[in-house]
């Protein structure tokens, strides 16, 4: 099925099922501990051994030598795999760096090795016995040093910059101007499942289970990575214990564990240790944002120019931190540009919200900043510079924008007016109190997506799509479309997700899993409620599935009765066309924050926060509410704490565990409320939904930021927002 036009009604308009506050179907396998994760498939491989992978010592240089006698000898070891023994392996179409090092390394713990053995603690143990030694050699780990040297972030020099109208003559004029440098850090996605894998081989065929958000990618890049056919390689991934972007690609333990499980002959499951995850996989990378807004009088922006700096390893991609700037705000003067440094740190790629999550931790900052500058309500700002079109293509529409209803209904609730505009003034007892806000924005992408429903001969429907669930929900929302479609209770509905030996999907990723894969499900009941139809010798244009019946002309059929004799089978794939084209389709939304300030410490606390999300049709609001707070909390974490620090002398993050890289608690989390405006996108899909997964993250720090500066006047450029950056600017404490 190919989607070209808008959507108009279609039986998920019916809303029996879909858009319905639902439990996670997976809920009760995943609280009772049931729920096979990649490193616990004892069944299907009862007698695994155990790797344990052993990360490089140097950031940049080569392997001199690796004496690996006294590791082999060790108690229960099986295998040694390193370069020299791992045969021909070439790197992934999605790698920046190659998964196994050796005798060049590229980066800071890249796998040089894995130690097989019958237990882990053998393989652990015995890994302290191999002996690498190295050749260093000198490396750039420093973005700001290396921001002279950075170049073009892309070849198409389209997607590095922009330019409408002439932004420095527009800004040299303009009445009221901000110009300011922010800075975001390294971080790293801390998900609960470390990444994971446990590899079983029949003859040629491999069978990976693996914690992989997208199948395909994985599965094709396996098979190149091992120079072996597709067809030879499955990969397996029904539960993903959280991924957040850094398990979108193949990583060195999956690769491992498939070499170390064809050299002993028997499977073999491997997982990352902690300390390894921050270096060895990905991470989201460090910017330096430049931001120069001119305004006229009464608030509205007339230019303005918004740079980026962000580093990675030769051949890798920038951080697209001027993403929304080129698209949330209106301005006739525009220009937008992102930098690339080579940095021979660990690779930068994404996480949640990759581009926006850390473009709008500065962008919105600046409004703020703009807005006091102008003596000027910061929601009152916003709303002055809403757009229709797209600033940069006016001739392009948003297919929906619902922006300035978010902002309004969230200062409502939120009770804005009750602000002090003036900081540092309102106290409650020793704190210091403050409230902040800020927008949310994050692009509605859409995928290709495919699935196959059956309808059993007992009446009941089977999904399968190779889709994944990363905690979102999606395991619901997919039983949730079939059973709106062909009129089954969701208790009727089995589904079955992560496997490559279903069709392809969307995957998990970009906040376009849900919608994507939701819509491929759709096409998929439509071609099964055609056979159904016709099975039962109905019009399939008129046909009527619902309350467990088919009706049409007249007649009233169960549906159980098209399959008695045989299953009835319906697949099919979502494509799209050129509507992103025409149209331009986005999500949006509002975060507003409450914070009180320790006066003689400086100590944080957020008291409670707000969003309120433009997102179309919300398929399930339960998972739904529960993706934006977990995004707000990640956006919490954004704002105060999370900094993966880099030695830039040894060219590694030095915090490598969550002992030292802190991220939010349960303490640290006050009440939070998200409203759901109530709104469908036809352009966007025939569900009419949107994501959201992402749009909750996007803004919530640059909110913190802004309430802590509302609370103490004190303005802080450089996340995170620690006591040492405003304790030297706090109001003195009496």
């Amino acid at each position: 099925m190919k989607f070209t036009t808008p959507a108009t009604t279609n039986p998920i308009d019916r809303l029996q099922v879909i858009g319905k506050p639902t439990d996670r179907i997976d809920g009760p396998f995943k609280t009772t501990g049931t729920a096979p994760y990649a490193y616990e498939q004892h069944k299907v491989a009862p007698n695994a051994a155990y790797g344990w992978v052993v990360g490089a010592g140097i950031a940049k240089g080569t392997i001199r030598r690796i004496d690996t006698r006294a590791a082999r000898a060790a108690p229960g070891v099986l295998a040694v795999i390193t370069h020299e023994n791992a045969g021909k392996l070439a790197k992934g179409k999605y790698n920046t760096a190659h998964l196994l090092g050796g005798p060049e390394i590229q980066h800071y713990h890249q796998a040089v090795a894995l130690i097989v053995a019958e237990t882990f603690e053998q393989a652990r143990a015995a890994a302290a016995l191999l002996h690498v030694e190295y050749a260093p050699v000198n490396g750039v780990y420093d973005l700001e040093a290396a921001m002279n040297a950075a170049g073009p972030a892309s070849k198409d020099k389209a997607k590095s910059t922009t330019k409408v109208g002439n932004f420095e003559a527009a800004f040299a004029s303009a009445p009221v101007k901000l110009d300011a440098t922010y800075k975001t850090p390294d971080q790293t996605h801390a998900m609960m499942e470390p990444h994971a894998s446990t590899a079983v081989w029949q003859g040629d065929t491999l069978t990976l289970y693996t914690a992989n958000q997208m199948i395909n990618w994985g599965k094709k890049d396996m098979a190149r990575t091992l120079g072996i056919p597709e067809e030879n390689v499955r990969l397996v991934s029904p539960y993903i214990g959280g991924g957040f972007g850094g398990k979108l690609f193949l990583r060195s333990e999956a690769l491992l564990a498939a070499l170390g499980a064809k050299a002993v002959g028997r499977p073999v499951k491997v997982t990352l240790q902690r300390a390894l995850m921050m270096n060895n996989t990905t991470h989201r990378p460090a910017t330096i944002q430049h931001i120069r807004i001119g305004a006229t009088r009464e608030g509205r922006i007339t230019a303005i120019a918004h740079e980026s700096w962000s580093g990675d390893l030769p051949d890798g991609g920038p951080e697209t931190a001027v993403n929304q700037t080129r698209l949330l705000y209106a301005g006739p003067n525009r220009f937008t540009q992102m930098r690339l440094a080579v940095l021979d740190l660990a690779e930068g790629n994404a996480m949640r919200a990759p581009g926006e999550a850390p473009g709008m931790m500065a962008l919105e900052i600046a409004m703020d900043e703009l807005a006091e500058k102008l003596q000027m309500d910061p929601v009152t700002l916003r709303i002055v510079n809403d757009t229709t079109v797209d600033p940069e293509k006016p001739g392009r529409r948003f297919s929906q924008r619902r922006f300035v209803d978010t902002l309004r209904l969230g200062a409502e609730r939120f009770g804005w007016n009750r602000r002090n505009p003036k900081p540092g003034q309102v106290r409650d007892g020793r704190w210091l109190v403050g409230y902040g806000m800020a927008a949310a924005f994050r692009n509605n992408l859409v995928m290709k997506s495919a699935a196959r429903v059956r309808l059993e001969r007992d009446g009941t429907v089977t999904v399968e799509t190779d889709m994944t669930d990363i905690g979102t929900g999606t395991y619901t929302i997919v039983g949730q479309t079939a059973a709106e479609m062909l009129g089954v209770p969701l208790s009727r509905v089995t589904v079955r997700l992560g496997d490559s030996a279903y069709p392809v999907s969307a995957g998990s990723g970009g906040q376009w899993g849900g919608n994507s894969s939701t819509a491929g499900v759709y096409a998929a009941c439509v071609k099964l409620r055609e056979n159904v139809a016709k099975k039962l010798g109905l019009d399939p244009a008129h046909a009527d599935f619902s309350g467990g019946m088919v009706r049409a002309g007249g007649k009233a059929l169960p549906l159980e009765q098209a399959s008695r004799e045989a299953d009835v089978i319906g697949e099919d794939t979502m494509e799209y066309g050129d509507l992103d084209k025409k149209y331009q389709q986005s999500t949006f939304g509002a975060h507003f924050v409450e914070v009180a300030v320790d006066a003689a410490t400086a100590e944080v606390r957020v008291r409670r926060m707000l969003a309120v999300c433009a997102a179309g049709r919300i398929l399930n609001p339960k998972s739904a509410r529960s993706q934006v707070i977990g995004a707000m909390t990640m956006g919490v974490g954004a704002a105060l704490m999370e900094d993966l620090v880099v030695d830039k002398r040894a060219g590694f993050f030095v915090n490598h565990d969550l002992a030292g890289y802190e991220v939010p608690v349960h303490a640290d989390i006050p009440h939070q409320e998200v409203v759901f405006l109530d709104e469908t996108d036809p352009v966007s899909s025939p569900m009419k939904a949107k994501g959201v997964g992402e749009l909750g993250i996007c803004g919530v720090a640059a909110a913190v930021a802004n309430a802590i500066y509302n609370a103490t006047g004190v303005r802080v450029r450089d996340y995170p927002v620690t006591l040492d950056k405003l304790l030297p600017g706090m109001p003195r404490y009496a």
